[in-house]
């Protein structure tokens, strides 16, 4: 780079206005330009052909058409979207907002978790009928279990897990956590006060092929593994059949990581308790499919990532 020669910086995300003058003052060797769109062919050749950083969810172009492109900052904290784009093969450097999703995914499996033990669904359902059952069906029908003294299983100890891990420890519940490699710490971004940097909350680590013997022990199994090639149906009959009859399972990583046929057997025939999802193998879930149906199931609209401050927080990102 020239001095004096200004880089090319393409947002194709919606950001407020307001962070994109906070960067071009704070940077001005960068000349930033936002063009909020999912079609890389709505965007102008010329401003292809000169940018170098593109900040995007999945507006990719064409390598030809990027000739200077050198690096990708990925609105998400996965990358399984864009994984068989001709970018992503290319010497183009990707990385993403893991980390920016922490705070809220955490907070949201323990919203489904404590509406699941302490009967929330059921109470909506005697509300909505304006009924106060009789002593003799009250108890049985609402007294709560507690979460102090319950194992959760968190499979995918990234920034994600250890939030939910930080969230049950404040719980009193015994944490156990599925994670490749030998180094605890967290390398990745971290807000402030939130996680696990040192990687010192989990009572037991496991490996992947101990999987089955981790879901075996958890009383909650929460699923925050990124969807590559080997975790895609990690969650299999199998895997469910390992698990114990009262368990409650929680899925906000991507539907793929379940065989879906076998998590709605389980869920069905009572090899788990019941479970909480909020992402599918097909989005929208249809409306013909079984999941709708089944009594023990909650199902949230792939939300669980988002938050008012989203912008706000992959803007640190970057920032860092």
């Amino acid at each position: 780079m020239e001095e004096g020669e200004v880089r090319r910086v393409l947002i194709t995300a919606r950001f407020d206005p307001e962070w994109i003058a906070r960067w071009q003052d704070r940077w001005p060797m960068l000349r930033f330009e936002l063009y909020p769109t999912r079609h890389p062919q709505k965007i102008p050749q010329e401003i292809w052909r000169e940018v170098e950083i593109l900040y995007t969810f999945e507006t990719l172009p064409p390598p030809e058409w990027a000739p200077r492109l050198r690096w990708v900052q990925l609105h998400s904290a996965g990358a399984d979207h864009v994984l068989e784009h001709p970018l992503f093969q290319s010497e183009v450097l990707f990385t993403t907002a893991s980390g920016v999703h922490a705070i809220n995914m955490a907070e949201y499996v323990f919203a489904m978790v404590l509406a699941w033990f302490h009967r929330i669904p059921r109470m909506l359902e005697w509300q909505a009928r304006a009924e106060w059952p009789p002593d003799r069906e009250r108890w049985p029908l609402f007294v709560p279990e507690e979460l102090w003294g319950k194992t959760i299983g968190i499979v995918g100890y990234g920034s994600i897990g250890r939030q939910v891990a930080r969230l049950a420890k404040a719980f009193g519940m015994r944490v156990l956590a599925m994670q490749r490699g030998e180094d605890r710490r967290d390398r990745g971004f971290v807000f402030p006060n939130t996680g696990d940097p040192e990687g010192i909350l989990p009572d037991r680590y496991y490996t992947p092929a101990e999987l089955h013997a981790m879901l075996a022990e958890s009383d909650v199994v929460v699923i925050a593994v990124p969807l590559t090639p080997e975790t895609r149906g990690m969650l299999d009959e199998a895997a469910f059949r390992a698990m114990k009859r009262s368990a409650f399972l929680v899925n906000i990583a991507r539907g793929p990581i379940c065989r879906e046929e076998a998590l709605v057997r389980a869920l069905r025939e009572g090899w788990i308790a019941g479970a909480a999802l909020d992402v599918f193998e097909q989005e929208p879930l249809p409306a013909y499919h079984p999941l709708w149906r089944l009594p023990n199931v909650l199902i949230s609209p792939h939300v669980a990532g988002f938050t008012p401050h989203y912008d706000a927080r992959a803007a640190q990102i970057f920032e860092e």
